[in-house]
């Protein structure tokens, strides 16, 4: 599938209707999703065929991507149970095949790394500190293969070094810098709308044999 072709159909699924702030609830846009997940095909042949989790889905965009991109299994896990079922709508409307888990990241138990690949686009961490490491954490316990986040560019130093000392990645790469639209959702925005540096980061797990497990 065309990059041009995956952003259109990204761009025909439904987003937040009540998004909520205290989950730093922001769209994934077609833009930012197709190009995170072309590349993890493209460049390093990370979806097709491959068991792919969606980590605080929101309404399933990325794993939406994933799944036209021709990943084997697809599973969406998200604690709001109102997004969870945007992202049964758009799966079925796109005639796609999404496993959907209601379940904070944080209490999520699985046994080792059930996944190939791991992609999120986790909250930046603003409302509530530290949730963007959370994600990040979870997602190097979970992923064999790899896991690809998108995270303020203002955070990518402290990204690269929790990941590699903190949370066992074998190593930690910023694939490319984009621009992050947030959109007018919310009360205390003063503006239409606003861009963020956001890096695409590239995260390899340690196996567990590494981590001496």
């Amino acid at each position: 599938m065309k990059l041009k072709q995956l952003e259109s159909f990204l761009g025909e699924i439904q987003q937040f209707s009540n998004p909520k702030v205290e989950l730093e609830q922001y769209p994934t846009g077609p833009h930012i999703a197709s190009r995170m997940l072309y590349t993890a095909e493209n460049s390093f042949g990370d979806v097709s065929g491959k068991i792919v989790a969606d980590l605080g889905c929101g309404c399933g965009t990325l794993g939406a991507a994933a799944a036209l991109l021709g990943a084997e299994h697809v599973t969406g896990i998200d604690i709001d149970p109102e997004s969870l079922e945007i992202a049964s709508s758009n799966a079925e409307y796109l005639e796609l095949e999404m496993d959907l888990v209601q379940c904070d990241v944080k209490n999520l138990v699985l046994r080792g790394q059930v996944f190939d690949t791991i992609v999120m686009n986790p909250p930046f961490g603003t409302r509530r500190k530290g949730a963007d490491m959370e994600f990040l954490s979870a997602a190097l316990k979970l992923a064999s293969k790899a896991v690809y986040s998108l995270h303020k560019t203002s955070t990518r130093d402290h990204i690269k070094r929790a990941a590699l000392r903190d949370y066992g990645a074998q190593s930690a790469e910023v694939l490319c810098e984009l621009r992050y639209d947030v959109p007018q959702l919310y009360k205390f925005h003063k503006r239409k709308e606003v861009n963020i540096a956001v890096d695409l980061w590239r995260f390899v797990p340690r196996s567990p044999q590494e981590n001496g497990v």
